[in-house]
């Protein structure tokens, strides 16, 4: 069990103290604290919200995340980094990051576990070594945290985005030209399986650039993101009427495309949080989305334009 100390800097609720101090969710530190290892002064405190004074001494603990079996684990994942602090992994698509009640099928998780790699436990059981997600039908590069430290790190780069992804995408029709999308997002109020741009919604914004277009219409784009929300680069080519080809959730009903949605993580960068260097990691297609690229696109399109060092120039002057 690893287990640290802080004072608390003001009078506040003990849940959002640690949420702030650790740079994650308060539902994730909810969970922390009723699992009886947040102490108070030296006395277990088990209510989020009980009330600190300046001074107090928190001292707050973390499980080992524990390895399970899992019969049915046939799962292929590539390892594109890893040193003692963290790793990066190329999310094949319809791969669950992790355990959640809806889902029945083995998760990116359960495959650390079944590694036995060890993982932050920073997030609670069900997110072991999580540090941010990828939607299931989304492929491309995730980091993962291998211990609490490098976790508590990398949660505050997500914060002042220091820590980033580029999304290659291929849609429906052309976007008329590159541009930047501002709108908030939110659960949608008549569909909660999605996400929509809702006046009162959590900001997001997106950054979108033209990279080829094919002679059946579609387009290759690439996507930054200065926010992290779900579903975020899908909801803002909603609202420009555009959608991702295999999108079953935002495409229209008459959409028919046979084959995974075709968004990809290209590019992870982060700063390391022992070394302090800068890491840039990119992410290969899956042979899926490379060959229909291949087909529809000019051929010499991936070796050109989809590398890290051509999707990071379109972004150079944002």
């Amino acid at each position: 069990m690893e287990s640290k100390v802080i004072k608390s800097s003001s009078s506040d609720r003990l849940d959002k103290v640690l949420s702030k101090e650790l740079q994650i969710s308060r539902n994730q530190i909810e969970k922390l604290i009723k699992s009886s290892l947040v102490y108070v002064n030296s006395k277990l405190v088990t209510k989020p919200s009980y009330k600190l004074s300046v001074d107090d001494e928190i001292k707050y603990s973390f499980l080992e995340a524990q390895k399970q079996s899992y019969t049915n684990l046939d799962i292929d994942i590539e390892k594109l980094y890893e040193d003692e602090d963290v790793m990066v992994l190329n999310k094949p698509a319809g791969v669950v990051v992790h355990p959640a009640p809806s889902v029945k099928e083995a998760t990116l998780v359960d495959w650390l576990r079944e590694q036995d790699i060890r993982l932050s436990t920073i997030s609670g059981k069900e997110r072991n070594g999580i540090v941010h997600r990828l939607d299931k039908d989304t492929s491309g590069a995730i980091i993962i945290a291998k211990n609490n430290l490098a976790h508590e790190a990398l949660s505050a780069q997500l914060q002042d985005r220091s820590m980033g992804r580029y999304y290659i995408a291929v849609i429906n029709m052309p976007l008329k030209e590159n541009l930047i999308v501002d709108k908030p997002i939110a659960r949608n109020p008549n569909n909660r399986l999605k996400m929509a741009i809702v006046e009162n919604g959590r900001v997001a914004k997106t950054a979108f650039a033209k990279i080829d277009t094919a002679s059946n219409n579609c387009e290759i784009v690439a996507a930054k993101l200065f926010s992290g929300r779900t579903h975020q680069i899908r909801v803002h080519l909603s609202s420009l009427n555009r959608y991702i080809l295999g999108d079953k959730l935002y495409a229209p009903k008459a959409h028919k495309f046979n084959g995974r949605m075709m968004l990809h993580a290209k590019v992870l960068y982060f700063i390391h949080p022992r070394s302090k260097e800068l890491i840039e990691v990119e992410a290969p297609l899956f042979n899926d989305m490379q060959e229909y690229i291949e087909a529809k696109f000019s051929k010499d399109i991936i070796d050109e334009k989809l590398n890290k060092s051509s999707i990071k120039a379109l972004f150079s002057n944002i």
